[in-house]
């Protein structure tokens, strides 16, 4: 409103000049004299009368929208291309302004043309005013800009930082810090960082609508992330996405954003940094500076000092333990009770052999659960094709198999004779390695329960005599009964004793 009546009542009826009339009146001299000639022109007499209210008046002389008097004849700008212009980054009403005065050189002038688009403006629909409870709410989302960091000093490689900022709704202290991505990995870790700068937990976690948060984005019932909601009832707290193009439900962090991005990116645009730490050691005093020194003019109140009375009485205390980053993966479980993760396998109970089960993996362990329930866990181990086997998770069968290490495998046959202990050392040796007799030993130890232990030792010697080292044959001497025979009785070749034939004692 331009106050058009009381400057009319100024310079008509009081007589002051058009520099005391502007000064009363708050504007200058200028707008006076040339609201002076547009009262002329309008035909209207002083005083004006009392059933026109003041903005009938002022349509009179400036020709406002639906008013016929003083019809304006100047061109009309699109005015909802300009409000979508306004959403682009960088661009203000003076920059539109000009490039419109630059078509229309005839057109509004500045000021004229600002007041008719905010009218226009007025007539969109309305926002609700949104207020939000102490420890109710924390907003989170990425900053549309990155930090760009030199990664290598010798080529000047550059890599981009991405800055996540969290706020609070109750009191709006901010808190940002730089990650490598916007990865499910770097989202949660950054999560864990607000966590503990604020010191507590809101209520309720509202981010936007991204993959990394939400698999499935709806209106009425989005379906968020697995390992977020598990990371949200970790702190005991609760994930609530904004609606789908919706960035009004966290007007708080988007609002956040931008004062981010000017007092953090704004002064630190001559900065250059070399690693992620240099860059979130930075980032963490700007973001003390606008926590602590910078007063909010609605409160009269830093942020600190009003999370300290809103915020910081209402947060739940953090849990013992940080949350740790888990990832899900389906696998099926093979013929040998192995699944595979990054190339390591991880045995789970024989009897799930074939099945289909989730596996949780961080950075050190390795859960398998079926149907919601945790059927193995291994520590995390590295990508080398070998196999972690819990004992427990093995058949009978395979178990008693596993046991026979080379250890037992020599106590057991000491058990039984000194010659069958004798027989393993020798087949062991024998082979070009010493695993490929081990199969063999147990073979010719499993005998003793079909002959017993006195006959397999018995057969043991008769091994030995002939140098028949392997299973077959200690299996032969048994089943022919060789064991019971004496060696010189058993041989095919009898010694001959002739007077011609000359003795061991002859080459002495």
């Amino acid at each position: 409103m331009r106050h058009v009546r009381e400057i009319l009542r100024l310079s008509l009826e009081a007589g002051l000049s058009t520099r005391m009339a502007g000064e009363r009146a708050g504007v200058g001299p200028t707008t006076v004299r040339d609201m002076l000639k547009r009262f002329a022109r309008s035909g209207l007499n002083w005083p004006v009368p009392a059933e026109m209210s003041d903005a009938d008046l002022e349509a009179c002389l400036y020709g406002l929208p639906g008013m016929k008097p003083g019809r304006r004849k100047q061109p009309e700008p699109d005015w909802s291309a300009v409000a979508r212009e306004l959403k682009r980054k960088h661009v203000t009403l003076q920059v539109l302004w000009e490039e419109y005065v630059a078509a229309h050189p005839d057109g509004y002038r500045y000021s004229r043309w600002c007041d008719l688009f905010r009218r226009w403006e007025g007539r969109l629909p309305l926002t609700m005013r949104q207020s939000h409870a102490g420890g109710e709410k924390m907003f989170v989302d990425y900053a549309g800009d990155t930090v760009p960091v030199v990664v290598d000093r010798r080529t000047g490689e550059v890599r981009d930082a991405h800055l996540f900022v969290a706020v609070l709704g109750g009191s709006s202290l901010s808190f940002a810090c730089a990650t490598w991505t916007e990865q499910f990995a770097d989202w949660i870790e950054a999560h864990n960082g607000a966590f503990a700068f604020f010191g507590g937990v809101a209520h309720l976690l509202v981010p936007d609508n991204a993959k990394v948060a939400v698999i499935k984005a709806c209106h009425f019932d989005p379906m968020v992330n697995r390992s977020y909601t598990d990371m949200a009832r970790h702190y005991g707290t609760a994930v609530l996405p904004a609606r789908p193009r919706k960035p009004r439900d966290k007007a708080k962090v988007e609002a956040c954003v931008g004062i981010v991005e000017r007092w953090v990116l704004g002064r630190l645009r001559n900065r250059i940094f070399y690693s992620l730490a240099e860059v979130n050691a930075a980032v963490a005093e700007c973001i003390t500076d606008l926590n602590d020194t910078r007063v909010l003019r609605q409160f009269s109140k830093t942020r600190r000092q009003l999370f300290e009375e809103i915020d910081a009485p209402n947060l739940k205390p953090l849990p013992a333990e940080r949350w740790v980053h888990a990832e899900w993966k389906r696998c099926r479980v093979g013929l040998d009770y192995h699944i595979a993760i990054e190339h390591h396998h991880y045995s789970v109970p024989w009897r799930f052999a074939r099945r289909e089960v989730e596996a949780r993996i961080t950075t050190r362990t390795v859960e398998i659960f079926l149907d919601g329930e945790r059927i193995a866990a291994h520590m995390r181990g590295s990508g080398n094709g070998r196999h972690t086997t819990i004992p427990e998770h093995m058949p009978s069968s395979h178990r008693r198999y596993r046991e026979w290490t080379p250890v037992k495998i020599r106590e057991e046959a000491a058990r039984i004779g000194p010659m069958l202990s004798l027989l393993v050392e020798k087949i062991i040796e024998d082979r070009p390695h010493p695993e490929q007799g081990y199969r063999s030993c147990l073979g010719i130890i499993g005998l003793a329960k079909r002959f017993g232990a006195e006959r397999l030792e018995a057969a043991a010697r008769r091994a030995l005599e002939i140098q028949a080292r392997n299973y077959p044959s200690v299996k032969s001497i048994l089943e022919k009964g060789l064991d019971k025979v004496p060696a010189r009785e058993a041989s095919d070749h009898t010694p001959i004793f002739h007077t011609n034939i000359r003795g061991s004692g002859y080459y002495n």
